[in-house]
Formats: structure tokens, C-alpha cells, sequence
């Protein structure tokens, strides 16, 4: 008689206490000795600077709403006026029955504003690198990945089944090295441009001359820099004059265009190839019309108002001072500011006491972040006020908030 056999017998437990959850208690009280467990947390207000959340009213510096336009009067209005015409669900991918026009807008769109060839929009940046990475390389290529990239891509390179070198971050020699020494049929380069939980740049010319000079394809996820960088807001490619010269360009709908969804800038013809081959494309329910709709208004906003990027960085500009005045190391590069604390418990009881003083900022943990580098990583927005980020750093000030 197996184990589960003859719990059922003796009457122990139901379904969800079987095999699984035993294995899932052992792991939870694992996680929790280590300070890593994680805990949902619902809020009970639209997302912005001013948040409520477990009834309180917070100052919220956790959020990738970069520009302040998830709760945007015109965002909102162009989504509801597509869900009055489209409906809500698709109900198919979109080489079924799951495309309509709106797709087709914002693909145009976003091909304009990212001055691309073409444009193809996936549900999420997940499942962009997860898709795109395996369409275009396999078994005897090559990837080469900065050691710091997001999740995203490095399981996108896993997915690929190619061979992938990890280069030490931000070390283009190394890259060259590598890309040198290493025998492949087709070798393609990633890396972010905004390192999300660090908030540093990529040496992006240098890693296109690299590219360039070995013949590599490169792609590059401006997720965290899309809205944030350039004169338009079209991210690190745009602003180093770069869009010519990078093979793929992903974005993300869901950080500073306050929606969801995500995309690629690239030429037509890996637009279609992508269509037939990346899997998150073809066997996912297309995106609600209504968020196409939404991200079509969000970048008319983006590029038609420069004013909100200026505020943005007013924001950056007096955050990064006020951080290097406390004695903390900080740099305007992004709207992303760590501040490394260390061990898990550290950045749980910074956070913790950050947030009796009014100010939202999760702690962020393994394995997110390498082990022993714990942090508070705060983003900053255009709907921010001086007078947030002042209460963000005098709150600092007050619990003695410094780098591990």
C-alpha cells in the first residue's frame, strides 16, 4: 500500500495535502529560515505614487510605473473604448482567431516610435525572451549573456538549448573574448540596457562594435529603459543612435507605458519568422484588444509630452544627490536605485521600519539578486512630487538606511 493510499484510508487530509504539499512544507519552512519566503500583497487603491495597501496610505517607491501613466486619464479612456468595441478576452492566439486591428495598430505604432522595420507584440517580457531566444538560436550555436541579465533572459537561453557563455558583467573584453573563442554556427549577444535590480547601463557601443567585429547578431531588452531614456523616450538604443545597429530591440508595455503586454522592434523578416516559430506567440491567447488600445495612447503620451521624462529626471537628479549627501553611493543613470544592505534580514527590517515612516519599498532577495547583496531598490517616477522623494530621504535619514 503507498503512502497517499493509506492516508486516503485512514481519512488523512484531502487532494491538496498529498505528496505535493508535504514536499511544499519542507521547502516553505526551508525558504522562511532563510529570510526568503515571499508573501503577496494585495492593494486596495489604482497604482501611483500614493498607494493604500493593508490600510495604510504609502508613498510608493516600489513600482516600474515609470511615467505615472497606469492610472492615466487618456490611458484609461482608450482601453475602455476598445473594450466597448472588442470585447474582453480574444479567446484565441493570434494565428487563430485572436487578431484584430488594434494588434495591428500598435504594432504600427510602436514600429514608428522605435523607428524598426517591424514590431511584434508578445503577452509579456517573459514571454518575449523566452520565445524570441529559442526561435533564433539552438543546438551548435552560441549566446552570449551579460552575468547580471534579467531571469527572462537567462531562461531564455537555457530554452534555446545553444551553447551559453556568461560574460562577467558589463566586461565588454571579456565579451570579445569570448566571442572570439568560441566556435558556433550563428552566436548572438544579450544583454539588458538598464540592469533592473542594479539601475546601471549597459556599455552598449562597445558591445555593438564587439557584435560587429565578430559577426554576431545582438539583442537587447530596454525594458527598464523604454519611457525612461532618449530624447523620445524610446530607450538606450535611441539615445546613443544606436536603433540601426542592434538586431532586436525589446520593450515592455508594462513599466513606464503603464500597461501590460510587450514587444519586439526588429526587421520584417525576423518579424515573421517569429510568428511561425517563437512559442509564447503562437500557443498563447492573444492580448486584449482593449490593453493594445491602451499602450497605443501610452506612447502618444511618451513621445508627445517630453515634460514627463523631465520631471522624471528632476526626480532622479534630487534623489541621487539626496542619496550621496546621506553618505550612500548613487548615480543618475535610471529611475532604478539600490541600496545594498546585504543579508535577507537586513533588507526586511530596513523595509519594514521605511514603511512606519510612510514610505513603500519592498525588499528585494535571493534569488533575484545574487546571495549576500539583499537590497531596498527604489524607483522613481514623474508622479512623484519633490516633496516624496524628500520624505523618501529624510525617512532614510532617520533609520540609518546605509550600504552592507
Amino acid at each position: 500500500m503507498t503512502t497517499s493510499t493509506a492516508r486516503r484510508e485512514a481519512g488523512e487530509g484531502s487532494a491538496q495535502e498529498g505528496v505535493a504539499s508535504t514536499w511544499a512544507r519542507e521547502d516553505l519552512s526551508a525558504l522562511s529560515a532563510r529570510g526568503l519566503r515571499r508573501h503577496l500583497e494585495p492593494l486596495d487603491s489604482p497604482q501611483g505614487p500614493v498607494v493604500r495597501v493593508g490600510g495604510e496610505t504609502l508613498v510608493n517607491f516600489s513600482s516600474n510605473d515609470y511615467l505615472g501613466l497606469a492610472a492615466s486619464p487618456s490611458v484609461r479612456a482608450a482601453a475602455a473604448a476598445a473594450l466597448e468595441r472588442y470585447g474582453m478576452g480574444t479567446g484565441a492566439s493570434r494565428l487563430v482567431v485572436g487578431d484584430t486591428s488594434a494588434h495591428h495598430r500598435l504594432e504600427a505604432r510602436l514600429a514608428a516610435f522605435e523607428r524598426a522595420e517591424a514590431v511584434l507584440l508578445f503577452n509579456s517580457g517573459y514571454a518575449a525572451n523566452t520565445g524570441i531566444l529559442p526561435a533564433l538560436v539552438g543546438p551548435g550555436d552560441a549566446v552570449f549573456s551579460d552575468a547580471l541579465n534579467h531571469a527572462s533572459l537567462v531562461d531564455g537561453c537555457r530554452l534555446s538549448r545553444a551553447r551559453v557563455v556568461v560574460y562577467p558583467h558589463a566586461d565588454v573584453e571579456a565579451l570579445s573574448r569570448a566571442l572570439a573563442d568560441t566556435p558556433a554556427r550563428r552566436k548572438l549577444v544579450v544583454t539588458d540596457t538598464v540592469f533592473s535590480m542594479d539601475g546601471d547601463v549597459a556599455p552598449l557601443r562597445d558591445i555593438v562594435e564587439a557584435c560587429e567585429a565578430h559577426g554576431a547578431a545582438l539583442m537587447v531588452d530596454e525594458a527598464h529603459a523604454t519611457g525612461v531614456l532618449g530624447a523620445r523616450g524610446a530607450g538606450l538604443c535611441e539615445e546613443l543612435s544606436l536603433e540601426a545597429r542592434v538586431d532586436l530591440r525589446m520593450g515592455t508595455l508594462s513599466k513606464a507605458l503603464g500597461g501590460m503586454g510587450a514587444y519586439v522592434a526588429t526587421s520584417r523578416a525576423v518579424a515573421d519568422l517569429l510568428v511561425s516559430r517563437a512559442r509564447p506567440f503562437v500557443f498563447s491567447t492573444a492580448l486584449p484588444a482593449a490593453l493594445c488600445a491602451a499602450a497605443e495612447a501610452a506612447v502618444d503620451v511618451v513621445e508627445g509630452d517630453p515634460a514627463l521624462r523631465e520631471r522624471l529626471w528632476r526626480n532622479i537628479r534630487r534623489f541621487a544627490a539626496g542619496l550621496r549627501a546621506l553618505g550612500l553611493q548613487a548615480e543618475a543613470r535610471s529611475a532604478v536605485f539600490p541600496i545594498v544592505l546585504g543579508e535577507p534580514e537586513r533588507a526586511l527590517a530596513a523595509a519594514s521600519r521605511l514603511r512606519e515612516a510612510g514610505v513603500l519599498v519592498k525588499a528585494i532577495r535571493p534569488p533575484t539578486v545574487p546571495e549576500g547583496t539583499s537590497r531596498l531598490r527604489f524607483c522613481l517616477s514623474a508622479a512623484h512630487t519633490l516633496g516624496h522623494v524628500d520624505l523618501a530621504l529624510d525617512a532614510l535619514r532617520r533609520v540609518g538606511v546605509h550600504h552592507g
